[in-house]
């Protein structure tokens, strides 16, 4: 089986963040992974599909994926 791109892995965060963060830390984990095979730094979201898309909610996400070592940007909405 491959490893996850860094699209799926974002996707399941997504779907995680949907599901009430059902197993986030897991796929953080991945997307970490994935980014490091990619050669990438950060990782880019779209706030459109977050389930809080406040400055708040952003906010709170990039300082838990920074704890747990993931840049977080966002695209232009």
């Amino acid at each position: 089986m491959s490893e996850p791109t860094v699209e799926e892995a974002t996707d399941r965060i997504y779907e995680s963040l949907q599901a009430d963060n059902a197993d986030i830390d897991l796929h953080i984990a991945t997307l970490k992974a994935a980014l490091t095979r990619a050669g990438l730094k950060e990782a880019v979201f779209d706030p459109t599909r977050l389930a809080h898309n406040n400055r708040s909610g952003r906010k709170l996400m990039q300082a838990y994926f920074r704890q747990r070592g993931v840049t977080v940007k966002f695209s232009a909405p």
